[in-house]
């Protein structure tokens, strides 16, 4: 599936942009209003346009890489997303990680650490028990937190639909008579969950892809 969903995702991003024309097309569109979209409200709304230009290559990967890999949850026959192994959404918190690291350290090299675990204004005896927790919240906690998120969505939205339609199987197939009643209704929950599978899989790869920029914005705003 993770490998499925990257070549449909490199082959629609390339033939999206390969004959770029003024007047856009049907398809080409379509490309355009996503790349708008990661640009304007995710990149330039949370960074800047400067800062948002200068991370938005990183950001637009991680947004359609999830989306792309979380959509395969819902197409038949696929019926599992890449995202619900734990390497991948674990590789793009590492990558969410280290650019936020490398945005901090590139804005404030002498002080992006100190500024991190060392907040302004607290008496220093209480440093003893918030730089610990500084450092936990921040360089831990985060990566941890985007890892899980996006992991325990997609494995959940699995297994709800596994059961729905594995119960739609059951009472009609393997019990029929009025038993097909309830056939019916954990079909139609199991196609109405299908569609908001598909709104989560969206969702999901906004929400990383927006925290990723808020962790960026952090890191470069002056005091963080």
């Amino acid at each position: 599936m993770q490998f499925l969903a990257t070549a449909v995702l490199v082959i629609f991003l390339v033939v999206g942009t390969r004959r770029m024309k003024v007047v856009p097309g049907r398809f080409q569109s379509i490309v355009e209003m996503g790349l708008d979209f990661v640009r304007v409200n995710i990149a330039e709304d949370i960074l800047g346009r400067k800062d948002g230009k200068r991370f938005l290559p990183i950001l637009t990967t991680i947004f359609f890489m999830v989306l792309f890999m979380n959509i395969t949850g819902v197409i038949p026959g696929l019926n599992i997303a890449g995202t619900s192994v734990i390497a991948v959404p674990m590789l793009l918190a590492i990558v969410a990680y280290v650019t936020f690291i490398y945005a901090g350290i590139k804005k404030s090299p002498g002080g992006f650490f100190k500024n991190a675990l060392l907040p302004s204004g607290v008496p220093w005896p209480l440093y003893i028990i918030i730089v610990p927790l500084e450092f936990l919240s921040t360089f831990i906690i985060r990566p941890v937190t985007l890892t899980l998120r996006l992991l325990m969505n997609m494995v959940v939205g699995h297994l709800m639909l596994v059961l729905f339609f594995s119960a739609t199987q059951f009472f009609v197939f393997g019990l029929s008579g009025g038993w097909i009643a309830l056939g019916a209704g954990s079909l139609a929950f199991g196609l109405a969950f299908t569609l908001f599978e598909i709104f989560v899989a969206f969702l999901q790869a906004y929400v990383f892809a927006i925290l990723t920029a808020v962790y960026i914005q952090l890191a470069v705003a002056e005091e963080h």
